[in-house]
C-alpha cells in the first residue's frame, strides 16, 4: 500500500504520520510498524498499540505490554 505521495505506508499509515509518532510512554521513543500483528510498537517500552481503520491509537490505556524478553527481540528485528 502506498500514501498520496507514493511512499510506503505501513499498517494503512501515510509516510508522513510515521515521520512524527512517537510512543505516549515518558521517553517519548520512536515507534515502529510490525505487519504481523497489525499493531504499532514502541522502540523503547514495547509496548504495541492497536491501529482501527487507519487510525493508531495511541493511549497507554489502549496500549498491550510485551511478555517478558520480547521487548529486546522486536529491537533487534527493526
Amino acid at each position: 500500500m502506498t500514501d498520496l505521495t507514493g511512499r510506503p505506508a505501513s499498517l494503512g499509515i501515510s509516510a508522513d504520520l510515521w515521520e512524527i509518532l512517537a510512543c505516549p510512554c515518558p521517553a517519548h521513543a520512536p515507534v515502529v510498524p510490525d505487519e504481523a500483528t497489525g499493531r504499532i510498537v514502541c522502540t523503547e517500552c514495547g509496548r504495541s498499540f492497536p491501529v482501527r481503520d487507519g487510525i493508531p491509537v495511541m493511549l497507554l490505556d489502549e496500549a498491550t505490554l510485551p511478555p517478558d524478553g520480547v521487548q529486546g527481540d522486536l529491537l533487534a528485528e527493526g
